[in-house]
Formats: structure tokens, C-alpha cells, sequence
């Protein structure tokens, strides 16, 4: 089932109000709030009241796990499995080549698209693009001029990236390669450690 433009939001955006949610999708608080009661009682969302100390307190919504799952997983169990079959029958070094094999291979795959493209900001919103039709929900801003975040609000691989943190590690070094080595690049939360978005600090250096 394809999920519906109130678990999208809830999914990039992260908790919200549900009078900020009813101004996001342009309809009534009342009208919202509707379908984030019909939401929250076939356990797609939960809510928690939030105190400003002032007032009634804060109704705030966010995704449940089982919303979650209204998102691409990339067959999940099978590939927990297959990471663990690896782990257990080959070792360590043999998962570290499986994992060098795929970021040679995505690098590939990315630059034969970005060797079109010229400047950091025009390669990132290029890559963003790309790892969007992927599933991943990525978004790019400009911090200042010379400094970008790279937000990815879903993790299509979440299971595996879990059960293998090098997946992590790995699409960090995807991402340097792909930019090149003219830009620091930091990933400040990730899914997998249970944070609602991966986030990379991207900064270009000048000489």
C-alpha cells in the first residue's frame, strides 16, 4: 500500500502538531486532526501531549513501526539473512569484500551520472535525486555557502544497515567518493542507531 500524504510528511518532516500538519497539507485542523485520530487508532501513528506550561498541553504525532513499514524495505529478512550466512560461514573479511564490491559499484553507477554536472552544490542536488529514486527520501540544504546537509529520511536497507553497521561506514565512503576529497564529510545520525533520519555534515574546503 502506498502511504498516504500524512505519513509522507510525518516521515521527512519527523513529529509535528497536528495544527502544523494541517497547514503543511493546506486543510482544517479539524479535518486533520480527523485523520490523525482514524491514524493513530489503526496504529499507523502515536501520540504524546507535550506541556509548554502554559495552556492545554501539545498533542505532537509521529510514525509507529508499523507505519514505518508503509515505506520500502528492500526484502528486509532476506537480507539479514544473507548478511548472516556470510558472517557465519566465511568471516569478517569475507562481508568487508561483499561490502567494497557494492560501494565500487554504486560509485560507478552515480558518477556516470554526476560526470555531467559541474560545482558542489549542482553534484549534490544531482546525487539527492538519485538516492531518492532509490528510496531513501533524501533532501539537500544549504547551510552557508560553502556548507551542505545531506538529510536521508528513510533507509530502504534499515534491516541490514542494523544487523551490519558497515553499510553506514560504507555509504559514508560512497558519498566521499562520489564528492571527492576536496570536501569533509561527517554523518551525524543514522537510522540504523534508532535516529529518525541518516544526516551528513558536508563541508567544502578551500584553499
Amino acid at each position: 500500500m502506498r502511504p498516504n500524504r500524512f505519513l509522507q510528511l510525518l516521515k521527512t518532516r519527523g513529529p509535528l502538531s497536528a495544527k502544523t500538519i494541517a497547514v503543511e497539507l493546506g486543510m482544517t485542523g479539524e479535518g486533520a486532526r480527523q485523520q490523525l485520530i482514524k491514524l493513530t487508532e489503526e496504529g499507523l501513528l502515536k501520540a504524546t501531549s507535550i506541556s509548554n506550561g502554559v495552556g492545554r498541553p501539545m498533542q505532537i504525532y509521529e510514525l509507529t513501526e508499523h507505519g514505518n513499514t508503509y515505506f520500502p524495505n528492500n526484502h528486509a529478512e532476506l537480507s539479514v539473512e544473507l548478511l548472516n550466512a556470510i558472517k557465519d560461514e566465511l568471516g569478517e573479511a569475507a562481508l568487508e569484500v561483499v561490502l567494497v564490491t557494492r560501494e565500487k559499484q554504486a560509485v560507478k553507477r552515480y558518477m556516470e551520472v554526476l560526470k555531467d554536472y559541474q560545482g558542489l552544490e549542482n553534484i549534490l542536488k544531482a546525487y539527492t535525486a538519485m538516492r531518492s529514486t532509490e528510496g531513501y527520501m533524501a533532501e539537500c540544504i544549504k547551510e552557508s555557502e560553502h556548507v551542505y546537509t545531506l538529510l536521508e529520511n528513510h533507509c530502504p536497507i534499515g534491516a541490514a544497515s542494523s544487523a551490519c553497521s558497515g553499510f553506514c561506514h560504507s555509504d559514508t565512503r560512497i558519498l566521499q567518493q562520489v564528492l571527492g576529497e576536496s570536501v569533509q564529510i561527517k554523518q551525524e545520525h543514522t537510522i540504523a542507531n534508532g535516529q529518525r533520519v541518516c544526516s551528513y555534515s558536508i563541508i567544502e574546503v578551500q584553499c
